[in-house]
């Protein structure tokens, strides 16, 4: 027998050729040494020649397509661009939160400071404090402890803010009140009943926290939002669950803001209406944005995190600089008005019944 020569090599004869690497051989009825290669998809392996199988959730075929791998869990990372961006924020806020609150003791006995019920700002400033710190245990890990302290967290903070705040409204419109009806003083505005008010009102978020603890348990686990994505997050991160964190202080929120409405025409000499008002106006957009982007984000949790630590830094600038910057103006550079009787201002003639025998008016904010 004579082969051309351009084509010297003996001449093969087989019914079918080896399939690559990513096909497997599916053999034609009644020819056992005759098969079609056909290929695997993307997401299946090749155990034998003659199947394909798929990976299990979180994997991929390895390049030999023998076996599954497991996708590199994904997560928001410390040196993650977003995650840097959130905590330099939240680092900032609690450099001047702390800065307030050094002010704010070295000043401790001035009018500005007790007008402005100087054992509620303190709890205020240290809800605002814990509102930045939230930033760095959310960037934090996914671990059964980091989304257990989320969890009881995000709603703790906001509660110590707004709890303060809440009580110092309704301080102001209670003495207010009475005052149009009688020279009696009214019940439980003292600071220490103020600040029982105020831990009252902190414990009913504890509660709700424990109960969240027992009734779900916090965990971190893989979530898949596609067959490729492999994202480590907590449970309560996926789906709404955070949202009832937020459920009590969103209540409280919305509270703050009808007092705040109720309060705005007090004369301003004599309380924080004004700047409480517009804290919680501007508290109440930031959430609103803060819902519509969390519930658009459900197969990002990494986003949906990040989108909660702004939101949480923002609203703790918000009350930090709506609260506190005209006291520290008048105490660092305005000090001559920090007097009682400036602090009285323009309506000093304004004739309250809530006045003392001695002269004095109980300011809607005043510490004894």
């Amino acid at each position: 027998m004579k082969f051309r020569s351009s084509e010297p090599e003996f001449p093969t004869s087989v019914c079918s050729s080896k399939c690559g690497m990513q096909q497997y051989m599916e053999y034609i009825p009644g020819e056992p040494c005759c098969w079609y290669c056909k290929d695997c998809s993307a997401y299946e392996y090749r155990p034998v020649e003659s199947r394909c199988e798929e990976c299990p959730p979180g994997m991929l075929p390895s390049e030999n397509m023998t076996d599954c791998i497991e996708i590199p869990p994904i997560y928001l990372r410390y040196t993650d661009a977003i995650a840097l961006a959130a905590m330099a924020f939240a680092s900032i806020g609690i450099l001047a939160t702390t800065a307030t609150a050094i002010i704010f003791l070295k000043h401790n006995d001035t009018p500005v400071v007790k007008a402005s019920g100087r054992e509620l700002s303190f709890v205020l400033l240290f809800g605002i404090f814990l509102c930045y710190v939230m930033t760095f245990l959310l960037v934090s890990k996914p671990t059964k402890y980091v989304c257990g302290s989320q969890t009881v967290g995000i709603g703790f903070c906001f509660s110590v803010c707004y709890s303060a705040i809440l009580t110092k409204t309704n301080r102001i419109s209670r003495i207010f009140r009475a005052g149009k009806r009688t020279v009696k003083r009214p019940k439980f505005i003292s600071p220490e009943s103020q600040l029982i008010i105020c831990a009252s009102l902190v414990a009913c978020q504890i509660i709700v926290s424990l109960i969240w603890l027992l009734t779900s348990p916090p965990k971190a686990m893989a979530f898949y939002a596609r067959r490729d994505d492999h994202q480590l997050v907590c449970e309560a991160a996926i789906g709404f669950a955070y949202m009832i964190g937020f459920s009590y202080p969103i209540f409280l929120v919305l509270v703050c803001t009808v007092y705040a409405v109720i309060t705005r025409k007090i004369p301003e000499a004599f309380n924080e209406s004004k700047y409480i008002g517009f804290t919680m106006y501007t508290t109440c957009i930031i959430w609103a944005a803060f819902v519509v982007i969390y519930l658009s984000t459900s197969h990002n949790i990494q986003v949906r995190i990040a989108t909660m630590c702004f939101s949480i830094s923002l609203s703790a600038t918000v009350a930090l600089i709506c609260m506190f910057t005209p006291k520290l103006y008048i105490i660092l550079f305005r000090p001559e008005r920090n007097v009682r009787k400036s602090m009285m201002g323009k309506n000093a003639n304004v004739k309250l019944n809530n006045c003392s025998p001695g002269g004095r008016i109980d300011s809607g904010t005043q510490s004894d």
